[in-house]
């Protein structure tokens, strides 16, 4: 028996340790038989890729209205803008009016006050221009009181100050003042017959009334008249015609 047996005293070819599992292998064979529910590594991925994807969608969503957002505040700021303009716009426009007509009520409030001041003192100068008229009507205006006379006329007249009232003209009583009163065949209406003072006015505005004397138609003036135009006819059929020459 010192023949060792064919086969067996050789080495073998295979490792030693070649049927005996590593320590990775037992470890990772521990580690799914702790969690057999646990996904594999695979899964995982998986898993990471889709929410990864769900992900860039809610962000990509999220850019889109942010950005649609972005774009609708302009607009809601311009049309802001632009009620705001038109508001400020309308204000200028109607403070403009408003300033117009301010303007137009003091250059008429000037011109008034103007027109009274030299009206006021135009009728204190009349008494004076009476006494220059009646010294002109009485050949009493000689000399260098002719000359202030004129040149005091001439003020006056360039102030606006104008003389009216003459005799014949009909009498109107909102410039006329009747001091005198008659009755005249001469006239066919109430007319100025004499100018006791001269009237006096400024553009439209009488300052004072011509003083006059007034006649009217003397009464049944008329009516003698047609009763005589009526008799001679008579008379003269009567007579037998007028007296042949």
């Amino acid at each position: 028996m010192t023949e060792e047996t064919a086969g067996f005293g050789k080495e073998s070819d295979v490792p030693a340790d070649a049927g005996e599992p590593s320590d990775a292998d037992r470890a990772a064979a521990s580690d799914q038989e702790a969690a057999p529910g646990a996904p594999s590594a695979g899964d995982a991925q998986q898993s990471e890729g889709d929410v990864s994807a769900q992900d860039v969608w809610e962000a990509e969503g999220g850019d889109q209205e942010r950005a649609e957002s972005a774009e609708g505040a302009p607009a809601s700021e311009l049309e802001a803008a632009r009620k705001a303009l038109h508001e400020r716009t309308q204000d200028l426009q109607r403070l403009q009016a408003e300033f117009q007509n301010y303007r137009r009520r003091v250059d008429r409030d000037r011109e008034a006050v103007k027109e009274i001041a030299v009206a006021n003192l135009l009728t204190e100068l009349l008494p004076v221009l009476d006494d220059i008229g009646r010294a002109r009507d009485h050949g009493e205006l000689v000399g260098g009181f002719k000359s202030v006379a004129e040149s005091l006329e001439t003020v006056a007249a360039k102030l606006g100050l104008m003389q009216f009232g003459k005799e014949g003209e009909p009498f109107d009583p909102t410039v006329h003042e009747a001091l005198m009163h008659s009755y005249s065949p001469d006239v066919t209406e109430t007319t100025c017959v004499q100018i006791l003072q001269p009237g006096y006015r400024i553009g439209e505005r009488t300052i004072r009334p011509a003083r006059v004397g007034v006649a009217e138609p003397q009464p049944g003036a008329a009516g003698g008249k047609g009763e005589a135009g009526a008799e001679a006819p008579a008379a003269e059929e009567e007579n037998g015609g007028p007296d042949e020459g």
